[in-house]
């Protein structure tokens, strides 16, 4: 299974001015925006950073998952949280002909934390021996950055800031994550179950 990121968070829907006033930037010196390639890269930092500690995309863009073989034929686990769309599955052969399948032959079966593609008959539609399906997805908490929880926009310039203050450091261990986003971030990480515990 690989997935692959299809289209990047545009820049305009970065909170670059409401981040350069949390870092209480100077203003009105007509170089305000002097850095805002550097805190730009920090915010997309920022983000990668809460979305592999939570599990969840945080603004919406595209997604390509191709899989090899289905684990189950009955309903396959999407990889990226939460998915608002499928909008398309395509069979490709191991000669690399594409087959579309067919939107009504399929449906999205939507949850926070484990989201499914299921057949709309018995069973999803087989994949080519030697070939692969390729899911594409349309993903993530919101829209535009005035879309997310209150918690999880702090909590990204909480950490963007992190990064800008210690860019030079590099003692810090790895993972490393300030207690208040940690805190801020609890509540959206995926629970996972095993022999009835939650780890």
């Amino acid at each position: 299974m690989m997935l692959s990121e299809e289209t990047m968070i545009a820049e305009g829907a970065l909170p670059v001015v409401q981040f350069r006033s949390h870092l209480r930037l100077g203003s009105g010196f007509g170089e305000d925006g002097l850095q805002d390639g550097l805190l730009t890269g920090f915010l997309r930092a920022a983000i990668a950073a809460i979305e592999a500690r939570t599990g969840k995309i945080l603004l919406a863009r595209d997604f390509s998952w191709r899989v090899f073989a289905w684990p189950d034929r009955e309903g396959a686990r999407l990889p990226v949280v939460p998915v608002q769309a499928v909008t398309g599955v395509v069979l490709v052969a191991a000669q690399a002909v594409e087959t579309p399948v067919a939107a009504d032959r399929y449906w999205l079966e939507q949850d926070m934390q484990r989201p499914m593609l299921r057949p709309t008959g018995a069973l999803l539609p087989a994949i080519p021996t030697g070939g692969h399906a390729r899911i594409a997805l349309y993903a993530g908490m919101a829209a535009d950055w005035g879309g997310l929880p209150a918690d999880l926009g702090q909590a990204v310039l909480l950490l963007a800031a992190h990064y800008y203050e210690y860019r030079e450091e590099t003692a810090l261990a790895a993972g490393c994550m300030p207690f208040g986003v940690s805190s801020l971030i609890e509540r959206y990480r995926v629970l996972r179950l095993s022999a009835g515990a939650a780890r």
